[in-house]
């Protein structure tokens, strides 16, 4: 072994102390207690602590929420399941300075998914952070780094792939059952109301505002973009398309056997049917093809629609020799004369599964591992920037989708759809995207600055995803 100099022995002992220090917990057996802590629980939160008490040899030791107003159900059903009420931090960088705590799960605002999940993993925890794990393309990629650097497990909460009957499902598409794959459509009919006009108020008592805005710009407090209804706000949120729609354009991605990115995006869409705070589209189309001829046709309707295939909240695979529809829970296949050929149930236990991992040490044992969630995430953004670069057309001229057959067919039933809700295409304009080439390998847009500019975002000190995690 070479010589070292002191200062370079220091260094180096630094470091494998450091490394050292961080080391994830080894279990003896998968019997031994593992101690997590949640984060966010007035919403999705309250299903993950649900979800974790119904586990065997799982406490949870923390509940972490910027709003003091709102904990009462999850230390509640804490108290009720375990015996005592769990710590308590309103500041998510104390609770994981906590050395007993072996993971987190995250189920804050989108714009805080990837910041929390690495500071939780620069700390040594293991991670499930929800849909979208990213708020932006960039630091979805930093998330995956961090999972690495720390060797920490990481889980996606895209759920789905914990279902047995899609996990038998997706096999059926892939072993060719039904022929090639030809189309893929994903379907987010999911009716939005207006969410009205409302104006800042003060900071209620109880609430880290500062904490709650992280990575976003300062602005007055509002309840209506504090929330829920941050989701349709830029700032905080990726509308529809990356709340609800992520479930079905993971699903549509695994089925189509895709691990990366698509070459060539647009979107066309709006908000439409009312006017409201709300900035994201309640209504959009978005074609991603692949090069190879594989494609998935998105499609977002947050007005009052018919289902399309009896499917409003799933995705239809067009095959050669009849469909596979993946409708909520269950799936089911069709041949060509829509004859049930087979149906697919059975769900699963998807904190299960993130526990399981965690215990035996292998990232391989995860069913959503967090590369899944971030190219289905950044599969949203995609579709997002196109909309965000694009300009306003009117819709009865427009051609978005050019010599692309199926997706002028679909663009035909939105502006039916239009109609139906009272939206009259010769008197509305719509936002066409800007078309984007990707590339798959850098995950950044060919030849284009302002495309590749909308890839991360300006981080509000000190809430800054780093360069180097």
């Amino acid at each position: 072994m070479r010589n070292l100099s002191r200062r370079q022995f220091l260094a180096h002992s630094s470091v494998a102390a450091t490394a050292a220090a961080l080391a994830p917990r080894a279990f003896a057996n998968r019997n031994e207690t593992l101690r997590v802590a949640v984060t966010g629980v007035r919403g999705r939160g309250l299903d993950h602590v649900k979800g974790l008490l119904a586990l065997k040899d799982v406490e949870i030791a923390a509940i972490c929420d910027v709003n003091q107003n709102i904990l009462d159900k999850a230390m509640k059903a804490v108290e009720e399941k375990q015996g005592k009420k769990p710590a308590y931090h309103q500041d998510f960088r104390k609770l994981i300075e906590d050395k007993s705590i072996d993971a987190v799960t995250i189920a804050t605002s989108n714009h805080t998914h990837a910041l929390l999940s690495i500071w939780a993993m620069q700390a040594g925890k293991h991670v499930y952070v929800e849909k979208p794990v990213s708020h932006n393309i960039w630091e979805g990629r930093k998330i995956i780094e961090a999972a690495r650097k720390y060797n920490r497990i990481c889980q996606a909460g895209t759920q789905s792939r914990s279902y047995k009957g899609f996990q038998e499902a997706v096999k059926f598409l892939q072993d060719g059952k039904l022929g090639k794959i030809k189309l893929v459509r994903g379907l987010c009919y999911n009716p939005r109301p207006s969410i009205g006009h409302t104006e800042d108020t003060p900071i209620p008592a109880g609430i880290d505002y500062n904490l709650w805005l992280g990575p976003a710009p300062d602005r007055p407090f509002n309840t209506t973009r504090f929330f829920y209804n941050w989701h349709w706000f830029w700032d905080y949120g990726n509308g529809d398309l990356g709340n609800q729609g992520i479930h079905q354009m993971d699903i549509a991605r695994w089925g189509l056997g895709k691990s990366e990115m698509p070459k060539k995006v647009v979107s066309v869409g709006g908000r439409f049917g009312y006017q409201d705070d709300g900035e994201t589209a309640n209504s959009q189309i978005i074609s991603y093809e692949y090069g190879d001829g594989a494609q998935i046709l998105f499609e977002v309707r947050g007005l009052e629609t018919k289902p399309y295939k009896e499917v409003k909240v799933g995705v239809v695979f067009h095959c050669a020799d009849g469909i596979v529809t993946f409708n909520r829970a269950e799936a089911t296949a069709f041949d060509k004369a829509g004859e049930v050929i087979q149906k697919f149930k059975g769900q699963g236990d998807h904190f299960q599964n993130f526990a399981d991992a965690i215990k035996s040490g292998k990232a391989s044992d995860l069913r959503a591992p967090i590369e899944e969630g971030h190219l289905s995430s950044a599969m949203c953004h995609l579709g997002n920037i196109s909309h965000r670069l694009g300009g306003l057309y009117a819709m009865y001229k427009v051609r978005p989708f050019g010599d692309n057959e199926e997706a002028a067919d679909t663009f035909d039933r939105f502006k039916d759809h239009m109609v139906a809700n009272d939206v009259q295409p010769d008197q509305t304009q719509i936002t066409v995207g800007k078309t984007l080439t990707v590339d798959p390998k850098t995950e950044r847009f060919v030849d284009d600055d302002e495309a590749n500019k909308m890839l991360t975002r300006e981080y509000r000190k000190p809430f800054v995803v780093p360069d180097t995690v």
